[in-house]
């Protein structure tokens, strides 16, 4: 069994998007698609020209709305499947 690892504070994977060096560029192709993913299921629309910092921050609090990004609490079998 592996050890829970918690991430260092000063680890650099795990930045504040403000901190980003590339965080000014255009979102990704993959933040695009997920942000209209989530924007979709919390009936908000898509600003497009967000920046990759932007984009994460907007991600987070989507992913908060909706409740997608969560661990959910049900038990696993021993597939790794939800019950």
């Amino acid at each position: 069994m592996k050890p829970n690892k918690i991430p260092d504070k000063n680890s650099n994977r795990i930045k504040d998007p403000d901190d980003w060096v590339t965080g000014d560029e255009e979102m990704t192709g993959a933040q695009s698609s997920y942000l209209e993913t989530l924007a979709e299921e919390a009936h908000e629309p898509v600003d497009p020209d967000l920046t990759k910092a932007e984009a994460s921050k907007e991600i987070d609090r989507l992913q908060a709305k909706t409740g997608r990004g969560r661990k959910s609490s049900r038990p696993r079998n021993g597939a790794g499947r939800r019950k």
